[in-house]
């Protein structure tokens, strides 16, 4: 069997950690708020319900994705607010866009099976 993966392999990196990211529900939450506007610990925490460690750790790995920016309060840098890296929105947006186009999917081709071509299963494992 080949292994043939038709998405450029950083590409197909880049998807992976996003899906893993997101995969999170809680962060997936997280990233929504910030999508909405900016966004401190506080508020994230009164709308989601979820402790403060909690809240920087999901934050941690939305920055460490590049999907989130982080900005202290000039007057007090305690203040910490959190926006959407919208460069880096637009580039998995672009990727996952191309990536679950529907138009990327072929008809398949019957090689295996009662309907496929007899002898030609590049396996070698279809019945004869």
């Amino acid at each position: 069997m080949v292994n043939e993966c038709r998405v450029v392999p950083e590409d197909v990196e880049e998807l992976s950690t996003l899906f893993k990211v997101l995969a999170e529900p809680k962060r997936l939450c997280i990233l929504d708020l910030i999508m909405r506007g900016v966004q401190c610990n506080c508020d994230i925490g009164e709308a989601l319900g979820l402790a403060p460690n909690l809240i920087s750790h999901h934050l941690s790995v939305l920055r460490d994705a590049g999907l989130v920016e982080v900005e202290r309060d000039a007057i007090d840098a305690r203040w910490v607010y959190y926006s959407v890296n919208r460069a880096a929105l637009e580039r998995y947006n672009a990727l996952i866009g191309v990536f679950l186009d529907p138009a990327r999917i072929q008809p398949r081709l019957l090689v295996c099976g009662p309907q496929g071509s007899a002898g030609s299963c590049a396996s070698g494992l279809c019945a004869s």
